[in-house]
């Protein structure tokens, strides 16, 4: 009853200027923001979160198993190990709680409906019994207010719809997400279509020429100017200079070896670890590595294999903290047939020795494996008889893998599940 401005300067502006005034129009405008809040913008974030967070957690299982086998495996320490488990984690729950957040939006949509068919209702009573107007007073200035005061409370809730719905819908990048849409909107291909849009639309007879065109050419100047920053040739950074290598210092990183287990191999062997052709021996002892953690407890360290001229075409040489603890000769274009006390008939080959079980054996040529199979020999490639050799003999100097990291690689494992027993048994020093 004291007039549009009665409610604030703010809900007044939003009554008379924005809907010209006329309660009608104003309500057909709230209508088409609740539509665009509710129908498109929030449920489509909450499906998007809501799949999201289903497939996250189905993927849980597997993502947990991956960690545990890098783990297991030697590529990833226990602290990497339990950062990526919170990672996982953190991920699951994130789609979890931006699906609630949607229920929130879309609740505060339902309560902005109620609240202003409440002002209205009240409205129409209030001011024919309270301050003497007639029905048609009120109606102009209770709904005219009303409506001010509710889309003045739906563009933020629109804006915060807007908002949950890029987070949900960004893509897994290294960038966060105001480096993702920052460089969306720094990209001249985002603002040369939104210009040509524009001046098309100037053109049409009974537009407003004056400000689509003027938008138009902000934003081909926008394009332009980006395309102009992109062809600017980068400039690289200065190179510090660096102090001349004196060739007579000896540092100790020339001396020392810190792989604890070598694999050297004559220049005859090498097939045998080119990836152009499969690398079969590497597969061998990774699963090698991966079998011998498992019996021993902790994590074998990693196998470097090297070639050496020193040695023969056809020579092996295992060394573990830089002692050799085996050596051997293997043929790599033939197959090992081993006597295990079952096999009988004499092959045509030449006769040698297992490196690992010093079992009678004989190299024979690929074509006459099925024919040694047949007789009850045990038939195996030159890689699968490295292996073997080394698996062997890893396990026999296990004492000599264990070292300070390991055992606190094992302790750091076990605070997660008895962490008691870990600092009753490790206390902290004072």
């Amino acid at each position: 009853h004291e007039g549009e401005s009665a409610a604030g300067h703010v809900i007044e502006a939003f009554g008379t200027f924005l809907i010209g005034g006329d309660y009608v129009v104003g309500i057909f405008v709230f209508a088409i923001l609740m539509i665009i809040n509710m129908i498109v913008v929030t449920k489509g974030a909450g499906r998007v979160s809501e799949v999201s967070a289903r497939f996250t957690l189905d993927a849980l299982p597997g993502k947990q198993m991956a960690i545990d086998a890098d783990l297991n495996a030697g590529l990833i320490t226990p602290d990497e190990a339990k950062a990526r488990r919170i990672e996982v984690s953190t991920e699951a729950d994130f789609y979890g709680s931006m699906d609630g957040s949607s229920k929130f939006v879309k609740g505060d949509a339902v309560a902005a409906m109620l609240i202003l068919a409440a002002n209205i209702i009240g409205g129409l009573i209030l001011g024919p019994v309270s301050h003497g107007m007639t029905i048609a007073d009120a109606a102009h200035n209770y709904i005219l207010l009303a409506i001010g005061d509710a889309l003045v409370a739906q563009l933020p809730s629109l804006m915060l719809s807007i908002a949950a719905a890029a987070i949900v819908t960004r893509v897994s990048s290294d960038k966060d997400l105001a480096g993702q849409i920052g460089g969306q909107f720094g990209s001249p291909r985002t603002w040369t279509p939104v210009a040509v849009i524009l001046g098309l639309l100037g053109l049409l007879p009974g537009m407003p020429h004056l400000v689509i065109l003027s938008a138009a050419g902000i934003a081909g100047f926008t394009a332009w100017k980006l395309r102009q920053i992109e062809r600017r040739p980068v400039l690289a950074a200065p190179v510090a200079a660096t102090e001349p290598v004196d060739p007579s210092r000896i540092g100790w990183e020339e001396v020392t070896d810190s792989v604890q287990v070598n694999l050297d191999i004559g220049y005859g062997l090498v097939p045998l670890v080119d990836e152009r052709r499969g690398a079969p021996l590497m597969g061998r002892i990774t699963g090698v590595r991966r079998q011998l953690s498992k019996e021993l407890g902790f994590v074998v360290p990693q196998c470097r294999v090297r070639d050496d001229i020193a040695l023969d075409p056809y020579t092996y040489r295992i060394m573990v903290n830089g002692v050799c603890v085996g050596e051997d000769k293997v043929s790599p274009d033939e197959m090992l047939a081993l006597d295990t006390g079952q096999a009988f008939g004499q092959l045509a080959g030449k006769a040698t020795r297992d490196p690992t079980f010093g079992l009678a054996a004989t190299w024979i040529h690929a074509g006459d494996a099925d024919a040694a199979t047949g007789a009850g020999y045990l038939v195996v490639d030159a890689g699968t008889v490295m292996a073997t050799h080394l698996n062997h003999l890893l396990g026999q100097n296990a004492s000599e893998l264990l070292g300070p990291d390991e055992v606190q690689s094992l302790l750091d494992g076990l605070k997660e599940r008895a962490g008691q027993l870990v600092a009753s048994l490790c206390p902290q020093p004072l």
